[in-house]
């Protein structure tokens, strides 16, 4: 099992930065795939960014060359480095896991799901 914990959303101008984190429990989690995906009020869950088992990164268009996805495997955390950010980035951002494994896209293919953190992007 493992539980998976969202901080770092807040705030921010546009064009500025934050840096959200996803501290997940249990080792194996360093060796899962991973993403980020976001979800505003109506609109289906989105998918951001993920990284597979072996550091392949996915990023949407949207956020290509503005967001970074990485994992630092000694602290079990998750992180998504967001540059440049656009009020149409305002939403509920979610970490998620699955099992060992190249990048996944898709939501559903994701066991495990953090509660979600709240970033507002304001122009």
């Amino acid at each position: 099992q493992v539980q998976l914990v969202e901080s770092g959303g807040g705030l921010v101008q546009a064009g500025g930065s934050l840096r959200l984190s996803c501290a997940a429990s249990g080792r194996t989690f360093r060796r899962y795939f991973a993403g980020w995906f976001r979800q505003t009020p109506g609109k289906e869950r989105e998918l951001v960014a993920a990284i597979g088992s072996s550091g392949t990164t996915y990023y949407t268009e949207s956020v290509k060359g503005r967001f970074t996805i990485s994992r630092d495997g000694a602290k079990n955390t998750l992180y998504l480095q967001m540059n440049s950010l656009k009020p149409e980035d305002t939403a509920v951002y979610y970490c998620a896991a699955g099992g060992i494994g190249p990048v996944v896209v898709t939501a559903t293919d994701y066991d495990y799901w953090g509660q979600g953190t709240q970033v507002t992007v304001s122009s």
